[in-house]
């Protein structure tokens, strides 16, 4: 009998076939086909294994995460439950967005507060401090695990798919452009810069959600496992258009 199961964490080559290995050591397991682009895998059994049985398999791999698809045979089921699945996507999608959310609210706060002042409100200072918090938070994680955030680049950004070590350069352009933002650091170039970045970025994502390509967001790096989606696009195009808007406010 054949299962398709749908695995997440998968990066990369390297990580389909340690998945792979992995999988096939599973005694009654004779054969795993794994599709890494859609994140799902055909594995061939002589009896029917236990879900459990695979998750154990990968433990020592925790950004691997292996669960059943709906098999045929329940598919009137899911119809049915259709109102419920929608309330637990709701749910599901507050937990996964969780740590970005809070990071946005955070940087947020923090620029309010800056930009704040007995003499009134300067926006220029709340919007250059976003971007220096920004750059900064965002390039830590992805230095945590420089190597899983270049594997992730590499899926869906249209310079890193041709030219890998832009995605270790772009960690370090991040953090650049951090530091400049929060130094004030010729204000002009460094929008200009972080506007040319971030559009260049934001094509790669374009094409990934208009395609419905399951792959990872490597926004916070590989420690946390965010699918690609329309959170993406804001958060670049927010960039953008800052820097724009920064751009035209210089005197």
């Amino acid at each position: 009998m054949t299962q398709t199961y749908n695995i997440t964490g998968m990066t990369c080559n390297g990580c389909l076939s340690k998945v792979q290995k992995l999988l096939e050591q599973v005694k009654g397991v004779s054969n795993v086909n794994i599709n890494l682009e859609k994140g799902e895998a055909a594995i061939e059994m002589k009896t029917a294994i236990a879900n459990e049985v695979f998750k154990s398999a990968l433990q020592d791999y925790p950004k691997y995460q292996i669960t059943a698809a709906l098999p045929v045979m329940e598919m009137h089921h899911h119809t049915m439950a259709a109102a419920s699945m929608d309330e637990d996507e709701k749910k599901l999608w507050i937990v996964t967005y969780k740590p970005i959310l809070l990071i946005f609210l955070y940087i947020s706060v923090i620029s309010v507060i800056t930009a704040s002042s007995a003499n009134g409100y300067n926006t220029m200072t709340a919007m250059r401090v976003f971007m220096a918090a920004f750059f900064l938070i965002f390039s830590f994680f992805k230095m945590l695990d420089i190597n899983g955030f270049a594997d992730s680049y590499s899926m869906y950004d249209i310079v890193a798919k041709k030219f890998k070590p832009w995605g270790y350069l772009y960690v370090f352009i991040e953090a650049l452009l951090g530091v400049s933002y929060a130094l004030n650091f010729q204000p002009f170039i460094t929008n200009i810069i972080t506007a040319t970045v971030m559009t260049v970025s934001i094509i790669g994502v374009l094409k990934s959600v208009l395609n419905k390509t399951k792959i990872r967001c490597a926004c916070l790096g590989a420690v946390f496992n965010l699918p690609m989606s329309s959170i993406t696009i804001i958060e670049d195009a927010l960039m953008i258009t800052m820097s724009l808007l920064m751009l035209f406010l210089i005197k």
